[in-house]
C-alpha cells in the first residue's frame, strides 16, 4: 500500500462487527444486514443479505454456505484437492456505503461517542430524525475467536516468582550495577 492509500484510511472506527446497518448506494441500496466482517486495511466491510450482484474475477477462494450481500461469481481453476468451476461468493463494500441502524427509529443514522457520568464510553445515534440514543455494542465481540488458557504452561512464569518484591524503592537494593 502507498502512502497516499494510507492516508485514506478511516483510524477512529465506529461501525464494529455484529452492527444492523442498511447499504445506501448501489444495486442493493435500502437492504439492511449485519456486518460479518471489517477489513480495516481497505475500509470496507462484509454485510449478510440476499441479493447477489455479478461480476467476473479470477483467484482462488472458499466458498461459505451463507448467503451473503453482495455477492461476486468467481472462477476457480482446477487444481489438487479441489474441482474447478465458477463459485458464488460475498464481496466488501465500502464503508462510506453502510450506515448503522438507529435501534430506536429502525433509521440509518450516523454514530458518535459520548462519555456517560459514570465515565463510560458509549456510541449513540446522529443525524437527521436520530434520538441520540445509545447503540449497543454487539454480543458477538464478546465471545473470543481463542480462549484464554486456564492451565499453568511450561513456559509460564510461577506466581511465587512473580509476586517476589526485587527492588526496594527507599533503600535502593535490588537495582543493578550498570
Amino acid at each position: 500500500m502507498g502512502w497516499k492509500a494510507a492516508q485514506k484510511l478511516i483510524h477512529h472506527w465506529r461501525i464494529l462487527r455484529g452492527d444492523n446497518v442498511m447499504v445506501l448506494r448501489g444495486k442493493d441500496k435500502g437492504e439492511t444486514g449485519v456486518i460479518k466482517r471489517v477489513i480495516r486495511s481497505q475500509n470496507r466491510v462484509i454485510v449478510e443479505g440476499q441479493k447477489p450482484v455479478l461480476r467476473g474475477f479470477r483467484g482462488f477462494i472458499i466458498v461459505h454456505n451463507q448467503q451473503l450481500l453482495p455477492k461476486v461469481k468467481k472462477h476457480i481453476k482446477q487444481g489438487q484437492g479441489h474441482e474447478g468451476g465458477i463459485f458464488t461468493v460475498e464481496a466488501p463494500l465500502h464503508v462510506s456505503n453502510v450506515q448503522v441502524l438507529d435501534p430506536v427509529t429502525g433509521k440509518p443514522c450516523k454514530v458518535g461517542i459520548k462519555y456517560l457520568e459514570d465515565g463510560t464510553k458509549v456510541r449513540v445515534s446522529r443525524g437527521l430524525g436520530a434520538l441520540a440514543s445509545i447503540i449497543p455494542r454487539p454480543d458477538i465481540l464478546k465471545i473470543r475467536t481463542t480462549p484464554r488458557p486456564t492451565t499453568v504452561g511450561p513456559k509460564d512464569t510461577p506466581m511465587d516468582l512473580v509476586l517476589e518484591k526485587t527492588y526496594d524503592t527507599k533503600t535502593g537494593k535490588g537495582m543493578p550495577d550498570l
